[in-house]
């Protein structure tokens, strides 16, 4: 409670000194829960100024707590997992296509993700019954799909962004462990399809960050994002620690760690042109998920 109050008797300063951002990748999980609460994450938003957050729940309907608390800021997407273990079990069980569209039905999710598709768990793909279930489902009810790739190849993700046109795409990470030519391959490919680079940090995808030591972008990764100002967006990936991902004995604390994932990304857009700074951090998101509530994305 202490370290909360301090957050909330912060904000005023924080909000004027930090220009507003979209976290375009947030999860709100069961393992978090019990040490941040709806109102202390709306609070962390607060103090991050973070004018819309994509929220993807484990379960699925925690997430919806988030809502409750903050409808006009919060875009839920529909996460199939309902457990930690899901993440690598998800693609052999058929109910997460009907559970899926049970739940865009409602109105209530605006899309689906996030899914891992991880060398050694992810079955070949030509036996990807149920991810192109969904991504035809992210078609019909036009929404996007974050999914989250992680091979030495782009090659995944080149076969399902040219199988699936008229599916809007979010890649996570963008492309997890792959270089910015790797990246740039499936951008020139597909037009439907944009990368977030949240956990391309210096904590998380330790030698694939998009930066240097001194947090200043790569040479490659700013050409990359300078060809393609209106395909990337940030995000946090509020996971900590990483080395205990979804451990049964021990909270997950990544709320907690926001300032720090901000602060990381809010370094390295000062280097790059104001109004390509401003469509990372928070126009390209807002556009990608339709939300016209949300106005103000600084200058």
């Amino acid at each position: 409670m202490r370290g909360l109050l301090a957050v909330v008797l912060l904000c005023p300063l924080l909000l004027f000194a930090q220009p507003p951002v979209a976290d375009m990748h947030l999860h709100y999980k069961w393992s978090q829960r019990d040490v941040t609460t709806p109102a202390d994450a709306v609070a962390f938003l607060d103090a991050q100024n973070i004018v819309m957050g994509v929220v993807i729940g484990t379960p699925a309907e925690l997430a919806l707590e988030l809502v409750r608390m903050a409808p006009q800021r919060i875009v839920a997407i529909y996460g199939p997992y309902r457990s930690g273990g899901d993440w690598h079990r998800w693609i052999h069980d058929e109910s997460v296509v009907e559970r899926a569209r049970t739940a865009l039905e409602t109105g209530l999710y605006h899309g689906i993700g996030e899914l891992h598709l991880i060398g050694g768990f992810a079955p070949k793909p030509d036996a990807m019954h149920v991810l192109k279930a969904l991504m035809q489902l992210a078609s019909e009810f036009d929404v996007p799909i974050m999914l989250h790739t992680e091979f030495s190849k782009p090659d995944v993700m080149l076969q399902l962004c040219e199988r699936f046109p008229d599916t809007r795409i979010l890649w996570a990470h963008a492309g997890a462990i792959l270089a910015p030519q790797q990246v740039r391959q499936v951008l020139e490919a597909c037009d439907n399809v944009w990368a977030g680079l949240a956990a391309r940090d210096s904590w998380r995808f330790v030698n694939h960050p998009v930066t240097s030591g001194d947090n200043h972008l790569l040479a490659a990764w700013r050409e990359l994002l300078l060809a393609y100002p209106e395909r990337f967006m940030v995000g946090s990936d509020p996971v900590w620690p990483v080395e205990q991902l979804d451990a049964w004995d021990q909270d997950d604390t990544g709320w907690q760690e926001l300032g720090r994932f901000w602060d990381y990304h809010r370094h390295w857009l000062q280097g790059m042109p104001s109004d390509t700074a401003r469509k990372l951090r928070c126009e390209n998101a807002v556009q990608l998920f339709r939300r016209t509530g949300v106005t103000d994305c600084g200058e």
